[in-house]
């Protein structure tokens, strides 16, 4: 099991409060190389940017990538859903990826 935050949830935990409470899960997964970091910088910055309510994790647990399916890093997935993989998309890309 792959565990997020200080509380030490589980990802199942964190999507049903984060539904409670109105707001996205938004996940970078990326096991820590300038790339993942740039794209969760630039993540927080948009989810600040929007105003809009979204938990930001950073998942580095390469099981937990791989379930996803993902194979190349630094992703997105928004709400459980991968969104993008393998790059670093411009700031008004990222937004479309959030915001729908």
């Amino acid at each position: 099991k792959t565990f997020y935050g200080s509380k030490g949830l589980t990802r199942d935990e964190l999507k049903k409060i984060n539904r409670r409470r109105n707001e996205m899960l938004l996940e970078v997964l990326g096991t820590g190389c300038a790339k993942c970091k740039k794209l969760e910088e630039l993540t927080r910055e948009t989810v600040k940017e929007l105003g809009i309510d979204a938990q930001v994790v950073k998942v580095d647990d390469l099981k937990t990538i791989m379930n996803y399916g993902v194979m190349i890093t630094p992703a997105l997935v928004v709400d459980g859903e991968v969104k993008l993989a393998g790059k670093i998309p411009s700031r008004d890309e990222l937004k479309k990826l959030i915001a729908g």
